[in-house]
């Protein structure tokens, strides 16, 4: 029996790298999608390439979308500061409609290429909202697809939604990820280097003390 094939979303930071290998463990020929979307973190990107080579993906595609041009975001508008100290709501860093998007062009693919099966490397440290949007997704794709309204619906699998960083670092680093290769932080330098203070840096090394292995983060 063929291997069903599985496109994965991936950024290039440590969920995505871990939701792929999550993919390839249970037999998935996987076809890795990263996105660029306008990031000042760019140098995700590149990590992404490295991560996808590593884990001996079928193909990987980058995607541009102009979400910069929306705007609203510090991730996307220079002008907005990334913050380096604990913020109360939704932060500034969230970019709007971000993971909607990515899913759809993910479904767009698979439908392509006839796959079933999407992952994604969401998490509810990111936001307690994820469960019941991913289930709402699916629900859009059997709706809004010719395969899903024809009885072959795309599955979405976010593995790690109920993980915590440090069980997310330990299954990837059970299933061989490299960390090393993964950026992770809001504002990295174009060599893919740390800045060590933004939330994502500061979840990341907790994540890894969580799960009492070395933090193989780069820092400037």
């Amino acid at each position: 029996m063929a291997a069903p094939h599985a496109v994965v979303l991936l950024s290039g930071g440590l969920d995505s790298a871990t939701a792929l290998a999550i993919a390839a463990g249970r037999g998935f020929v996987c076809h890795a999608l990263s996105v660029d979307y306008g990031q000042r973190h760019v140098a995700e990107l590149e990590a992404a390439r490295q991560v996808a080579q590593a884990a001996r993906a079928r193909e990987h595609r980058i995607m541009r979308v102009d979400l910069a041009g929306i705007g609203g975001s510090a991730l996307t508008d220079a002008t907005l500061a990334v913050p380096e100290t604990p913020t109360a709501g939704i932060p500034v860093t969230y970019v709007p409609a971000r993971n909607t998007i990515m899913l759809s062009l993910a479904l767009a693919w698979a439908e392509v290429l006839g796959a079933q099966d999407i992952f994604v490397g969401v998490n509810v440290l990111d936001s307690s909202g994820y469960p019941d949007f991913i289930a709402a997704f699916a629900a859009l794709a059997g709706l809004a697809t010719k395969a899903g309204v024809e009885g072959r619906p795309c599955r979405i699998h976010a593995p790690l939604i109920a993980l915590t960083k440090g069980e997310i670092i330990r299954e990837g680093t059970r299933l061989g990820v490299d960390y090393a290769q993964t950026v992770s932080c809001y504002q990295a330098d174009e060599a893919g280097r740390a800045c060590g203070r933004c939330d994502a840096c500061r979840l990341r090394r907790a994540g890894f003390a969580d799960a009492g292995l070395p933090d193989p983060t780069r820092y400037r």
